[in-house]
């Protein structure tokens, strides 16, 4: 039977991140992923904050042009214009980042099988024997270590008894580009319940590509025609005539913060898996590569030293006080389907004293804690 050191499910960026740093350690990792190549179905618009390009070092080759531009519309499109000194957003080009990451991972000691499912495991003296289904064909490989990086729906969740998501928003946008830019790369985000009820409609423009999109949730709208009457209706921001269509994405987008139980001493789980995402901005980037930088360390030092309390510092109860307050919010966008009222907000956000919150939810740097601030070594007894 095949042996490794982890195994991991799932090769989005959670999971790249994760088997990237496991393989520097030198560590026997397996990366397994249901796609046969990491270009298909990109899920994430794959917006960096600034916060995130200041502390990973992202390719960037594959990073647009930088976004220091905001403009908030109300249902009945008034505008709040905001503006940062800083280089606040930068779009990745997800499936190049992607494959560079795996080509880092095989420099190390990372197997990639693609086409390649996570159908069970089992735990036999102590070690994981997980099952997969490889193009059909099953195999078991055996295993010190599991990890789910296999998004908000994770199976893995499920085999290791850890906690699921269980809300989530969906959303859907069309990538174009070859769309001549006016004026400086902007970001455009609209709030309507009738386009976008729980969440915001989107036009991301920053000179190379145009990302249009919609997002809420899904019992309250259609995504895919709310997604064409935003492309009906936005021909004053960008002419969408002339540009290429490149592709579609969808999917589901977890809101209800990271999840308490993460983490046990046969697994644990990263990104979307775990809940790693804003719950007001649904932004899971940051997120996803902090919460899997901490996982590489736990894992690292668990394996080196079967001490189980080392698992402790990956618990989800630890972070969730950091998003308290978006939790809250969240609660509160869930039942707002007036669009008097979001009217009502937006316009009071363009009053001076009230305008600096809404320039803190777009440019704040409040997030995931950093790894730094989570310690994982656990002191000698006495």
């Amino acid at each position: 039977m095949e042996e490794c050191d982890v195994l991991i499910v799932g090769a989005g960026l959670a999971g790249l991140q994760c088997a990237r740093l496991l393989g520097q350690e030198g560590l026997r990792v397996l990366l397994v992923d249901r796609k046969s190549s990491l270009r298909e179905r990109v899920h994430t618009t794959g917006i960096f904050v600034r916060r995130t390009l200041e502390d990973f070092d992202l390719p960037e080759k594959y990073l647009g042009p930088a976004i220091s531009n905001v403009t908030l519309y109300s249902p009945e499109r008034r505008m709040l214009h905001l503006s940062s000194p800083f280089a606040e957003f930068r779009v990745g080009k997800m499936a190049k980042i992607y494959e560079r990451y795996l080509e880092l991972c095989r420099r190390g000691q990372v197997q990639w099988l693609n086409s390649t499912r996570y159908l069970d495991h089992s735990v036999t003296r102590g070690e994981v024997v997980v099952r997969l289904d490889s193009e059909g064909r099953h195999k078991s490989v055996r295993t010190r270590f599991l990890i789910g990086a296999d998004g908000a729906t994770s199976r893995v969740a499920h085999g290791l008894n850890l906690d699921s998501n269980g809300e989530w928003i969906v959303g859907v946008e069309d990538v174009f580009t070859g769309i001549p830019l006016v004026g400086p790369p902007q970001l455009h985000c609209f709030v309507d319940p009738r386009l976008a009820p729980g969440y915001l409609a989107w036009v991301v423009n920053d000179g190379e590509e145009v990302h249009v999109g919609v997002g809420g949730y899904s019992s309250r709208f259609d995504p895919v025609h709310s997604l064409q009457l935003l492309q009906a209706s936005i021909g004053s921001i960008v002419d969408l005539r002339g540009g290429f269509h490149v592709e579609r994405r969808g999917g589901r987008i977890p809101v209800n913060g990271v999840l308490k139980n993460i983490c046990n001493r046969h697994g644990l789980l990263v990104g979307d898996a775990a809940g790693a995402v804003s719950p007001l901005t649904a932004g899971g980037l940051d997120p996803c590569l902090r919460l899997s930088t901490l996982a590489a360390k736990v894992v690292t030092e668990f394996l080196a030293t079967g001490n189980s309390e080392i698992l402790h510092a990956y618990s989800g109860n630890r972070f969730r006080t950091r998003f308290a307050s978006r939790l809250f919010m969240r609660r509160i966008l869930s039942k707002v389907q007036n669009p008097q009222m979001l009217e009502l907000s937006v316009a009071l956000m363009r009053l001076p004293l009230l305008t600096p919150i809404a320039w803190h939810v777009f440019f704040g740097r409040g997030s995931f804690p950093t790894v730094d601030e989570c310690p994982v070594a656990v002191p000698a007894r006495a």
